[in-house]
């Protein structure tokens, strides 16, 4: 659902930020659907409602959001920058073969635990693990593949 002009204004100014039109309807393309998006997936959504948008224009405000903690950068360590909307806490499910993203929630790490563990002078500033394996997509094709070999 898209934010009001309002809410989204009062949101930017909260964090710092002038409330374009842009930026708004990039913020909206981000949390209007929960997920794991890409620049170029935004930028898709964007053009349609602003064409003149550029995609250096999309990249600049997502890592602006991200950098004011509007939006969450997921597995920062990727090839490729991915963004959520959802600051809720939680985990990820990274599929190792085709790299899509799952939201898993749970409370699976002591982190005051993990805090003190951590090397000295290592600040913990986010609770978020990655946790990779194979989708369900991607496991059923390797079953399926390890049944009907081609040779």
């Amino acid at each position: 659902m898209p934010l009001k002009h309002e809410k989204f204004r009062e949101l930017a100014w909260k964090h710092g930020m002038a409330a374009t039109h842009q930026r708004q309807i990039i913020f909206e393309a981000v949390v209007a659907v929960p997920g794991h998006y890409s620049p170029e997936q935004i930028y898709a959504v964007v053009k349609r409602r602003v064409p003149s948008v550029s995609l250096a224009t999309i990249y600049n405000n997502l890592r602006v959001f991200v950098e004011k903690g509007l939006l969450r950068e997921v597995s920062p360590h990727a090839s490729t920058l991915l963004v959520e909307g959802n600051l809720e806490p939680h985990h990820h499910l990274v599929c190792t073969r085709c790299k899509s993203v799952q939201d898993i929630a749970g409370d699976f790490v002591d982190f005051k635990r993990l805090a003190r563990q951590a090397p000295g002078g290592f600040d913990l500033t986010e609770p978020l693990i990655d946790v990779f394996g194979l989708c369900p997509r991607c496991s059923a094709k390797i079953q399926c593949q390890n049944l009907n070999p081609t040779s």
